[in-house]
């Protein structure tokens, strides 16, 4: 099967390339960056394929190819033309995403439709955002499957890329979101805050608009759901008197000059500190009668995960043959125990906590 990186000139797209050819593959390089792409094409004895997201010019470099991993953020701008050309072509469409707004828009009731009547697969959030969550919510409905409050987090030590970065400048004339009841709802950011342990002892933490919320809502069924990160506590206070400048920091000048910051001064993480850093990831679910269920996990950095992640998805999918169509979350096609076979990660850590 033939199969394409787009955006492989960006930072965490290139780390997958070069991955990927480490592994003995040869995906399709491509993006809208000629120079770029060409340099990188030739560097790792890859074809290579230059295209923006026009509808028309999307089509035509899909045509024969099998699947694609996109790398081209932020996502909320780019995925949509990508996911439409590959249903017009019968391509797999997977992503590494973490935006709400993508996860719904790929489980919408029409996209999930059409994946299924032109035998496609639609898999957003195929590297840390949001394998690892994912899997442990999933583990979590496996332990206690009448649970209707689930909570998920993780604690990291590496920096950040320069696309991650952009997304959450995007986010800071935003609220954040939580699921009640089924529905995504929106708070204020920092408003919400807890102790929590997510493996190497207790933190103050806030809630944060991460993916989970809609995805694991996708595998699991639970009605309410919450993301959580670690901060110091004068952070967390902090987060809640910026929410106050939201109005603020999303007006478009604003944010031309955050996204130009960007651009100037983020490269993101270097090789010593993707390999030496490591991430806790911690869910917690309870049902209605109090039973509570903790479940742990210990992977690799966020940005060597998602590299190991997306390939490890990739090639399932390449050697899978015939495979289910449809929307679909990375625990609802491989199951819970897939985080442990992903490269830096270690087995699940279960505490139950009886009323």
């Amino acid at each position: 099967m033939r199969w394409m990186i787009y955006g492989a000139n960006g930072y965490t797209g290139e780390l997958v390339a070069r991955q990927a050819v480490r592994d003995g593959m040869r995906p399709v390089l491509a993006g809208r960056n000629a120079r770029a792409i060409h340099r990188l094409g030739d560097e790792l004895g890859c074809e290579t394929s230059i295209f923006a997201l026009s509808r028309e010019a999307a089509i035509e470099a899909l045509h024969d190819v099998d699947l694609v991993l996109h790398c081209a953020g932020p996502f909320t701008d780019t995925s949509q033309m990508m996911i439409e050309a590959c249903l017009e072509t019968g391509t797999h469409y997977l992503d590494i995403t973490g935006e709400i707004d993508v996860f719904e828009y790929v489980h919408s009731k029409q996209r999930a439709t059409q994946a299924k009547e032109r035998g496609v697969i639609l898999c957003s959030g195929v590297g840390f955002d949001v394998i690892p969550t994912d899997c442990v919510a999933r583990k979590l409905k496996e332990l206690i499957p009448d649970a209707t409050t689930l909570a998920l987090g993780f604690s990291a030590a590496a920096g950040i890329s320069p696309g991650t970065m952009k997304t959450a400048v995007r986010g800071l004339g935003s609220s954040s979101v939580e699921r009640v009841n089924g529905k995504l709802s929106p708070f204020p950011i920092g408003a919400k805050r807890r102790t929590i342990d997510f493996g190497r002892g207790s933190r103050t933490a806030i809630a944060i608009p991460w993916g989970d919320v809609s995805t694991a809502y996708y595998t699991t069924d639970i009605p309410n759901i919450t993301t959580w990160v670690p901060v110091p506590t004068a952070a967390a206070y902090a987060a809640r008197a910026l929410s106050w400048f939201s109005p603020i920091l999303g007006k478009e000048a604003v944010q031309e000059r955050l996204l130009r910051y960007v651009d100037e001064n983020v490269s993101g993480p270097d090789e010593a500190v993707r390999e030496k850093s490591s991430t806790y990831v911690w869910g917690e679910a309870t049902n209605e009668e109090g039973r509570k269920v903790v479940v742990r996990i210990q992977t690799a950095s966020t940005y060597a995960f998602t590299v190991y992640g997306a390939l490890a998805v990739v090639k399932r999918l390449l050697g899978s043959g015939g495979m289910l169509a449809g929307s679909f979350t990375p625990a609802m096609l491989f199951g819970s125990h897939f985080i442990e076979e992903i490269q830096g990660s270690s087995s699940f850590v279960i505490d139950e906590i009886r009323p």
